[in-house]
């Protein structure tokens, strides 16, 4: 399909990637087709049939056969085929009848038609005024139907779908729902056992109203008891994940005008070329969300699944924004765009992550801290891959008092080889520390250090701590800082005691 959609218009293109979305192509379809009308009211779908009508050299999968030439409609997948006819069914009436003819005519010539593909066909003609002797269903399913219906007679009779399928001939349409409703009637009346004296016509409809209402009370509990033993059995059975709605399933819950942007932000992501300003206008709609949409469109759009090269590309597209986005908006896309990618890090972040992460860091700097780095910090697992990257950000992108910030996010979590790394940057930067915040951090020297007795990281942190900040040490800081130096094993075990020694203005 790759190749057939560089042969369309931007437009066009759009459109038929709207009817490749499966289940809910037409839908999608619909929705861009009249966006398209309201940005352009004289478009017309006309070079669009004309380009899938257009002759197309084939050859068989085996190379056995010689080549042919089709029709370019004809080789798409029986899915797209329908959706397409479904769209141009929905559509039809704002689209020339000589255009619509001639994609059936196309559609026609598959020497093995699909039979939804066929019956789409002759609704379509018959929707255009064209008329068509043959009935919607094939002589296949008509067999199978009048096979089902003798399952479904009562008493031995023959009658509804049976009667109504014994004849090919395809009646007027007042006449099929005359009959149709007849039959309904008549089975009604099979099913209820009910008998209704022509002499008392109230009584008898009366009674009547009574087997029903009991009979359908039973029939209701029955169905009920069904449906909850179902449900029970289907909770038990199906994993948890594969409970939660799918995203197609999502997104039909966002406005339209979203939907649309939806699909327009999917044809960049997926596009090989440069983006233009009109391009990047689409991301406006992330303004225009609040926090739950946000979250449906990040998992619409499979934003961890971006590749990194389209990263700073997108960052750029959301930076240029005129308005900027709101915290919530913006820390549920840095979450859902990087921290899969960050904590997957095996080795050094590629120029494409730096960037992104960076830029979004220097215009979000709150969101980035709560959504992206205090996460990473969490995890336990974490390694020097990410401790760099995060290192990179305190040194060249945040402020005083967001480094401060993170400090206090470190007393909450395990401490790690890792985190000892940042702690250490944070510490070098010289974040504006209080009394408060530094009594808080020997604090946890005392809790964690004594896990670090061989680390050289957790050696040189304390040894930034007794040169940089021995302002800050008071008395009882100098002896919680004395009882983290007497276990330790490193080198710098000396260095450190001297240090701590040199501090002699305490309180």
């Amino acid at each position: 399909m790759t190749m057939f959609l560089s042969r369309f218009d931007g437009q066009s293109k759009l459109l038929l990637r709207s009817l490749m979305s499966g289940a809910s192509g037409v839908h999608r379809a619909v929705d861009v087709f009249h966006r398209q009308q309201r940005s352009n009211p004289e478009m017309s779908l006309s070079h669009f049939i004309e380009k899938l009508c257009e002759d197309e050299v084939t050859s068989s999968q085996t190379g056995e056969q010689p080549l042919s030439v089709k029709p370019l409609v004809s080789l798409f997948p029986a899915s797209l085929k329908q959706n397409l006819l479904s769209f141009v069914y929905l559509i039809h009436s704002v689209l020339p009848q000589t255009s619509v003819l001639r994609l059936l005519k196309c559609l026609s010539q598959d020497p093995h038609p699909n039979p939804w593909t066929s019956a789409l066909c002759r609704q379509i003609r018959r929707s255009v005024g064209v008329h068509d002797e043959e009935p919607l269903y094939t002589p296949l399913c008509s067999q199978r139907l009048k096979e089902l219906s003798q399952c479904l007679v009562v008493c031995g009779e023959t009658g509804g779908w049976a009667k109504c399928l014994s004849d090919q001939t395809v009646e007027s349409g007042s006449q099929s729902a005359s009959s149709l409703s007849e039959l309904g009637t008549q089975r009604k009346r099979k099913v209820s056992l009910v008998t209704v004296d022509s002499g008392d016509e109230e009584t008898g409809q009366q009674s009547k109203r009574i087997r029903m209402d009991v009979c359908g009370s039973e029939q209701k509990a029955e169905e009920q008891d069904v449906n909850k033993e179902t449900s029970e059995r289907l909770e038990r059975e199906t994993p948890a994940e594969e409970l939660q709605p799918a995203p197609d399933c999502q997104s039909e819950s966002l406005p339209e005008h979203i939907k649309v942007s939806v699909l327009q932000i999917k044809e960049l992501l997926e596009s090989h070329t440069e983006w233009d300003q009109s391009s990047m206008d689409v991301f406006k709609v992330l303004n225009d969300c609040d926090p739950a949409q946000v979250e449906v469109l990040c998992s619409t759009l499979s934003l961890p699944d971006i590749p990194e090269p389209t990263l700073p590309k997108l960052c750029s597209s959301v930076l240029t924004l005129s308005t900027d986005l709101s915290y919530s908006t913006a820390a549920a896309i840095i979450k859902s765009l990087l921290l899969e990618k960050v904590l997957s890090l095996s080795e050094p972040a590629s120029r494409c992550l730096v960037t992104a992460v960076t830029s979004l860091c220097v215009r979000y700097p709150r969101p980035m801290c709560h959504a992206l780095i205090g996460p990473i910090l969490k995890e336990k697992n974490i390694g020097n891959p990410q401790a760099e990257l995060l290192n990179r950000l305190i040194e060249g992108c945040l402020d005083s008092h967001y480094r401060l910030l993170l400090l206090q996010m470190t007393f909450k979590v395990a401490w790690s080889e890792a985190v000892l790394s940042v702690i250490h940057s944070l510490l070098e930067s010289k974040p504006d520390l209080n009394e408060e915040v530094f009594t808080q951090f020997t604090e946890q020297l005392l809790t964690q250090g004594p896990q670090f007795t061989k680390s050289v990281k957790f050696a040189k942190m304390m040894l930034t701590v007794l040169t940089k900040y021995s302002s800050h040490v008071t008395a009882a800081h100098k002896h919680s800082l004395s009882c983290c130096l007497t276990s330790n094993e490193t080198f710098l075990k000396k260095s450190l005691q001297a240090a701590l020694k040199r501090i002699t203005h305490t309180t």
